[in-house]
């Protein structure tokens, strides 16, 4: 067959999403320490070393996440539904980002604006005030102009938004009686490889080259333009190849290749940002008047494509098996990521003022991220059933008990 079954199950996919949003884990944890870039709190003990090993992850993170998104859901058995597709995905995606917002991200926002001078009452006092939904004067914290905060919860809004767009999308294709992509079977061949390769790098360094410059990356949603050039047709990528085995079969037996773009494309990126950095004003002037941005975006597109290529095509190779742990990693990713930066937050706040070494401080706050979350989700989230669909989590089926046999003893 050339398309997966229902029953078929991509271990590797449940895998590469595990690792994706647990580096995301330990990227937020970076924000804290890493010296020159902005976040809702930050340590005196910065380190600017951390920005290099930042910039290569940051280039397809969130991207590898959408792409996962887009994979999850073509794999799923509301793939083919539009109508069961947004309402699902609207219990999965929009309650817990509603939710979110007005419990579990208040906490990122308080410590935020204390640390800013904007507020200076207890937590308590602050969820009082932010609850009233009403725009903050003078700002204070991330989204203060707007009342609330969704901070690391944009990508629910963005996922939400794409998967009712695809949703509209394939109830139109069943109206007009179109081939549906998510079911062609066509081979992978070697064209289709190179174009696998080649087409969405120039589609990415279009987005880089032309749209960010002005659209910016905003996590607003509403006009975020150059982000939705990235993030959606990612997504859609995911999801109308999910089920192609020929396109897995391709991703596993190419892998190299894509590694290799990927590496190729990160030196000749890095190499220009380290000479953008350390050459002195003087030699830059004198080097040949080309478009260094152009070539700079172009070593970005190339890397950051093929670097999700690759991904998926070694965990293809290596990682689709089952392993006893995955269902309950699966179903804990998502409350992890719910809850993860609003104990990140409040840990850095109340560990700077101690003045602990820098690694000490930060290998504090990861482990404590991390106990945190694994705590709330294994004590709290798996036994109080109501609170299960709020932070997206699907309602486990009550314990069975067997009935008992008639005339045994009570």
């Amino acid at each position: 067959m050339d398309r997966l079954t229902a029953s078929e199950r991509r271990h590797d996919v449940d895998a590469v999403r595990t690792g994706a949003f647990a580096l995301l884990i330990l990227y937020h944890v970076g924000m804290v320490y890493v010296a020159d870039w902005g976040f809702h709190i930050k340590s005196p003990s910065t380190a600017e070393w951390l920005q290099w090993p930042m910039v290569a992850i940051n280039r397809w993170r969130m991207p590898l996440i959408f792409l996962v998104s887009g994979l999850a859901l073509g794999l799923s058995a509301l793939a083919l539904r539009p109508g069961r597709i947004a309402l699902r995905r609207t219990s999965l995606l929009l309650v817990p980002l509603v939710f979110g917002m007005l419990a579990i991200v208040p906490i990122q926002a308080w410590v935020e604006a204390r640390a800013n001078g904007a507020f200076e009452a207890g937590f308590g006092a602050f969820m009082l005030r932010y609850l009233q939904l009403k725009p903050w004067p003078g700002g204070g914290f991330a989204g203060a102009e707007f009342g609330v905060t969704w901070n690391h919860l944009w990508y629910l809004a963005y996922l939400w938004t794409y998967t009712l767009a695809l949703a509209a999308g394939v109830a139109l294709q069943r109206a007009i009686r179109t081939p549906n992509p998510a079911q062609t079977q066509a081979p992978v061949g070697r064209i289709g490889i190179t174009c696998l390769v080649t087409l969405p790098v120039l589609w990415w360094f279009f987005v880089l080259y032309v749209l960010e410059p002005q659209f910016g990356d905003t996590k607003a949603l509403l006009g975020d333009w150059a982000q939705h050039a990235k993030y959606f047709p990612v997504f859609l990528f995911g999801f109308f190849l999910a089920r192609r085995r020929a396109w897995w079969t391709a991703a596993r037996e190419y892998r190299r290749a894509p590694l290799a773009l990927a590496m190729t494309g990160l030196s000749i990126y890095m190499a220009l940002r380290i000479a953008g950095r350390v050459l002195p004003p003087e030699e830059l002037a004198a080097l040949p008047d080309l478009n260094w941005r152009a070539i700079s975006d172009s070593a970005h597109a190339l890397y950051a494509w093929n670097a999700l290529l690759a991904i998926l095509g070694y965990a293809a190779a290596w990682l689709n098996r089952p392993r006893r742990w995955m269902p309950y990693a699966n179903r804990a990713v998502y409350p992890w990521y719910i809850l993860h930066q609003s104990l990140i937050v409040p840990l850095a706040a109340v560990l700077i003022p101690l003045s602990l070494p820098g690694p000490v401080e930060a290998m504090l706050v990861l482990t404590g991220t991390i106990a945190g979350c694994a705590m709330i989700h294994h004590f709290v989230l798996l036994r109080v059933r109501w609170l299960q669909p709020l932070m997206g989590m699907r309602l486990a089926p009550r314990p069975t008990i067997p009935a008992t046999r008639r005339g045994s003893a009570a």
